[in-house]
């Protein structure tokens, strides 16, 4: 009977242990999703610099030094490029019940959340990059994508000689389709009316070969000027582009490292930084709820890079002089860009 009552205890035991989620050692705990990975991403890679450098940050104060009890942790998980896995990776992540918050980063991220606050109507998340209100567990922070994407077109048709452009996306989705891809061509068609944009999709946020089998072809209907928004495939656009000595806009990041000569411009986010806010704040008490902010050139969280010794190289000089003078009037508020294009 004694054994019995042993074997029941210890069956016990290791039930509870498998069925209870895992408890918190620490003050506030966050999770980083990784929706792709972290090596030639640099959006996703600053996200999780940010969010660290904030929870580092914090954890150095004199309350949290004097209280180890206070201490913030963070995890990030990496979720690879399979778009349709992120679902289940994130609900896994939210079922495990010890992470205050999961941080993250992508336009499609809180519309997968919503089922899962069914399941866990507790889990908060802060996702950058995307736009989402009045869901109160959810705060939302978004870049104006609207004046990064009229830039790009506007500085690629500039530069066009033969008047054509075009965009290389991992795939369609609401923030392409209907923020990037039209602004990019109204940016383009401000610069020089007939200028022709083109639009080709890769399939997937990896495959470099399909990448320059699409520039190749565009290359060869006379695109001189290729935006590629397709992750690790655009290393084969930008090959395709040094090859065939044509160039290539970047978006989100600094750029022009990536092959000087060829880059010709790079509209960018400040990720680290905003990721870094939100996080600090958050650690300090605040949350943003059911509510989403869209942040631009104006309050420093996009930018047009002017100084990088690349793009003063490879850009004629009344282009660059052209392209300070919008730049200074948007981040005045003397110019905004809007559907009719630049309003002064």
């Amino acid at each position: 009977m004694k054994k019995l009552f042993l074997a029941l205890l210890s069956a016990l035991s290791l039930f509870m242990l498998v069925s209870c989620p895992a408890k918190k050692n620490y003050g506030s705990s966050i999770a980083v999703f990784i929706p792709g990975v972290m090596a030639n991403s640099p959006t996703y890679a600053l996200l999780d610099k940010g969010v660290r450098k904030a929870v580092d940050e914090f954890n150095q104060t004199p309350a949290v030094v004097n209280d180890p009890s206070k201490q913030a942790t963070v995890y990030t998980m990496e979720a690879g490029t399979n778009q349709a896995e992120w679902g289940a990776k994130l609900t896994t992540l939210a079922a495990q019940q010890k992470y205050d918050v999961i941080i993250s980063s992508n336009s499609s991220l809180p519309e997968l959340a919503l089922p899962i606050l069914e399941q866990y109507p507790n889990q908060k998340f802060i996702f950058l990059d995307a736009e989402l209100e009045g869901v109160h567990q959810i705060a939302t922070a978004s870049y104006n994508q609207y004046e990064q994407a009229f830039l790009a077109g506007y500085s690629s048709s500039l530069m066009s000689k033969n008047h054509k452009v075009a965009i290389v996306a991992a795939q369609e989705y609401p923030v392409m389709n209907n923020v990037i891809m039209p602004f990019f061509e109204l940016g383009a068609k401000t610069a020089y009316a007939d200028t022709q944009v083109d639009f080709r999709i890769v399939g997937n946020w990896y495959d470099a070969n399909q990448g320059a089998l699409l520039a190749d072809a565009l290359i060869k209907n006379g695109t001189d000027v290729i935006l590629p928004i397709c992750g690790g495939a655009a290393q084969g656009v930008i090959n395709s582009a040094v090859n065939s000595k044509t160039y290539i806009a970047w978006f989100d990041s600094n750029g022009f490292a990536y092959a000087p000569g060829t880059v010709i411009s790079s509209s960018t986010m400040n990720q680290e930084d905003l990721a870094a806010m939100y996080t600090t704040r958050y650690l300090k008490g605040f949350f943003n709820h059911g509510t989403s902010v869209q942040f631009g050139m104006k309050d420093g969280f996009v930018d047009f890079i002017e100084d990088d010794p690349n793009y003063i190289a490879t850009v004629p000089e009344d282009i660059r002089e052209n392209l300070a003078e919008l730049v200074k009037g948007i981040k005045a508020g003397t110019i905004t860009i809007n559907e009719k294009g630049i309003t002064r």
